[in-house]
């Protein structure tokens, strides 16, 4: 008995560290998003249960020091991303994210992560942001919104996550529906503004992924945001 109980708690142990594959959540996005972002949350409303069962896997995992970095990273943007659509398809039909909680409702702790409660901001600004000072996760974290950078339809993977960052980098920047770029006046999402200082220089940042080079003159102007859903 003493060896079975001995087994079992190395059993637990690695258990606890193990790394969800995101399979189910990679299968899930390519079914219900679109190439260019937008979120069929009707259908996934009327199929709930298989996200229930997406963020039940993020619920019971924890993020550990022994993983590399890009593991944590990409876990964490995974995760903001499925809490963001859980969110949304639980108060489902909605037109705009800000309708939920007085327009605040990133600030709610409702997610809860190996046994602690997080809001949508715990992840993004006291994890994400601070730890892993990466700009480019401006572009992966989804905010359910029109003028957000489209959601992935796909998982991001630790092991592929920093080819993936610089892909949708690239494609978010030369998009023309949130950025006009040219050599001597570039008009950004509004992103940019918002989180000026993760970009540093904002036209070296630019030039690093547009197709249109900026010239160091260049005038910045930001766009309205759009708040509406970015889906059905």
């Amino acid at each position: 008995m003493r060896y079975i109980f001995v087994f079992l708690l190395w059993s637990i142990g690695q258990t606890s560290e193990a790394q969800p594959d995101y399979k189910s959540w990679d299968t899930f996005l390519k079914k219900y998003v679109s190439a260019t972002g937008d979120v069929d949350y009707k259908s996934i409303k009327t199929n709930k249960k298989e996200l229930d069962a997406i963020t039940k896997t993020f619920r019971s995992a924890s993020v550990l020091p022994s993983w590399s970095k890009s593991d944590q990273l990409a876990f964490w943007i995974n995760a903001y991303n499925a809490f963001t659509i859980d969110l949304i398809v639980n108060n489902y039909p909605l037109k705009s994210i800000q309708g939920l909680d007085g327009g605040k409702p990133w600030d709610v702790k409702r997610i809860n992560i190996g046994g602690k409660k997080y809001s949508l901001n715990n992840i993004e600004n006291d994890i994400i942001r601070p730890q892993f000072k990466d700009a480019r996760i401006h572009f992966a974290v989804n905010c359910a919104a029109k003028s957000c950078p489209p959601i992935l339809n796909g998982a991001f993977f630790g092991k592929t996550l920093d080819t993936q960052l610089d892909d949708v980098t690239k494609k978010f920047i030369n998009n023309k529906k949130y950025q006009t770029i040219s050599s001597s006046n570039i008009t950004l999402s509004k992103i940019f503004d918002w989180y000026g200082a993760d970009f540093g220089d904002i036209v070296t940042f630019i030039n690093k992924y547009s197709n249109v080079k900026v010239n160091k003159s260049a005038t910045i102007a930001y766009k309205d945001y759009d708040w509406a859903l970015n889906g059905k």
